[in-house]
C-alpha cells in the first residue's frame, strides 16, 4: 500500500469534511452548520446549490452533457450573449465577444497570449501584489516568489510596478510590453484598492504605449463589487476582461471577454478549448446571471458592505477594505487569532498574504442571519 494519499495534498483543509451546502452555509458529516464567508474561495456566487442553478444543470444534463466546439450548441451561444449583455450593462464602451475556457489561470494565459500575438511584443507589465495564476505566462506576471523556483528559465520578462502609484505609472516605459495586467482589487495581497483616477491613468498610458490593458476580474467580476464588473465600477473599459470563479456558481468555467478591436484581430484557430463553454457550464452561467440580476444581489452586496463598515467601528477590526462582497478585515496584531475564534464560532473566513487582513468572499445572497453572526462573533472576541 502506498505511503501517499490517493489525493495529492495542496492546501491545508478545514478540520472537518464538507458533505453538504445550502445557501450561505456548509455542513460537516455530523450535521454542524458553518456560515460560509469564504465561498469556496470566491466561487459560490449564488450560494450553495441554489435551486435555480441546480435545476438548470439537471435539465441540461438530461438533454446533452457535453459536446466540444466542433458543434454549435444553442446553450453555449445563449451563455455568450448573456455574459456580453451583463458585462456591457456597466460599461461606457461595449465589449464584443467572449471565449470560454475553464479556469482563471487559463483565461489569463489566453489573454496574455492574445496580447503578444497582436502586438508582436514579448514582455509584460504587472503590479506588485498581483496574483494571476499558476500557468507559465500567468506565473510570469504574478508576484509570488514561492511559485517560481525551478521554472525561472520558462518565464517571460515582466515589469512589476507599485500598486496604485500614478507617478510611477506615468514614468514607466511600456513601449515593449504586449499588455499590462491587473486585479482591480488585489485579493491575495489583502484586498488592496486603488482610486478611480489610477485606472483612468492606466487606460491613457496603455493607449499611448500601444499595449493592451487586461483586467483580471476572476474575483472582482460577476456582480461581486455591486456592479457587473469592476471595469464599470471604475469607469474604464479594458481591451480584455478575464472572468472565472463565480461565473457559473461553482461549475468550472472561465471567460476571456474581448473589446471589438481585440476580437477583430483574432483568427479562427487562434483560440481553442475542448471543455470551454460546455453545455453544463453554459447552463450554470445562464442560471447564475439570472439569479444575480433577478434577486438583486449586486445591490445586496453593496448594502452588506455598508453595514459591516458601520457596525464594525470600535471592534478589533480597524478598517474594512474593498468593495461589495470582496472585503478585507484589517485586525492589526490579532488577525490569526481572530480567524481561529471565528472558526470556533462556526464562521469561515479567508486569510491573505497580509498577516493583518482576513478576507470575506461570501455568496452574494448572504443572509442577514450570517451577517448578524459575524458581527456578534467579532464583537465578542477578546485578543
Amino acid at each position: 500500500m502506498s505511503a501517499f494519499p490517493a489525493l495529492q495534498p495542496t492546501y491545508a483543509p478545514y478540520p472537518f469534511p464538507v458533505v453538504r451546502g445550502e445557501g450561505d452555509r456548509i455542513f460537516d458529516a455530523e450535521g454542524n452548520a458553518y456560515w460560509d464567508f469564504y465561498g469556496g474561495h470566491c466561487v459560490c456566487s449564488t450560494g450553495h446549490s441554489h435551486p435555480k442553478v441546480v435545476k438548470a444543470i439537471a435539465d441540461q444534463a438530461a438533454q446533452i452533457l457535453f459536446y466540444s466546439t466542433a458543434a454549435q450548441i444553442p446553450v453555449r451561444d445563449k451563455a455568450a450573449q448573456a455574459l456580453i449583455d451583463f458585462v456591457n450593462g456597466g460599461l461606457e464602451h461595449p465589449m464584443a465577444s467572449v471565449f470560454f475556457c475553464n479556469s482563471g489561470a487559463e483565461a489569463n494565459e489566453n489573454a496574455l497570449k492574445i496580447a503578444a500575438k497582436q502586438t508582436g511584443r514579448k514582455a509584460y507589465a504587472s503590479f506588485k501584489g498581483g496574483w494571476h495564476g499558476r500557468s507559465i505566462l500567468a506565473i510570469s506576471v504574478t508576484d509570488d516568489p514561492k511559485l517560481t523556483p525551478g521554472l525561472e528559465s520558462f518565464l517571460v520578462p515582466d515589469t512589476q510596478l507599485p500598486w496604485g502609484d500614478e507617478e510611477a505609472l506615468e514614468k514607466a516605459d511600456l513601449s515593449q510590453c504586449a499588455a499590462i495586467i491587473l486585479e482591480p482589487i488585489q485579493s491575495m495581497a489583502g484586498i488592496t484598492t486603488a482610486p478611480a483616477s489610477f485606472f483612468k491613468k492606466l487606460r491613457q498610458k496603455c493607449d499611448e504605449s500601444g499595449c493592451l490593458l487586461i483586467f483580471d476580474e476572476v474575483q472582482t467580476g460577476v456582480g461581486r463589487m455591486g456592479t457587473p464588473y469592476a471595469a464599470g465600477f471604475y469607469g474604464v473599459t479594458p481591451d480584455i476582461i478575464t472572468s472565472a470563479k463565480g461565473i457559473a456558481s461553482g461549475v468550472p468555467m472561465a471567460a476571456v471577454i474581448l473589446s471589438p478591436k481585440t476580437a477583430s484581430a483574432i483568427k479562427s484557430g487562434d483560440l481553442g478549448s475542448t471543455f470551454g463553454g460546455g453545455p453544463l457550464a453554459s447552463a450554470a452561467l445562464l442560471a447564475t446571471l439570472d439569479v444575480i440580476q433577478g434577486e438583486g444581489l449586486m445591490a445586496r452586496a453593496t448594502a452588506i458592505a455598508e453595514r459591516l463598515r458601520k457596525e464594525l467601528v470600535g471592534t478589533v477590526v480597524t478598517k474594512v477594505q474593498g468593495e461589495g462582497l470582496l472585503l478585507g478585515l484589517r485586525a492589526p496584531g490579532c488577525a490569526a487569532s481572530l480567524k481561529k475564534h471565528l472558526m470556533a464560532e462556526k464562521i469561515l473566513v479567508g486569510g491573505s498574504s497580509d498577516p493583518e487582513v482576513l478576507r470575506l468572499l461570501p455568496p452574494l445572497n448572504l443572509s442577514d442571519a450570517a451577517v448578524d453572526a459575524l458581527l456578534e462573533a467579532i464583537k465578542s472576541f477578546k485578543n
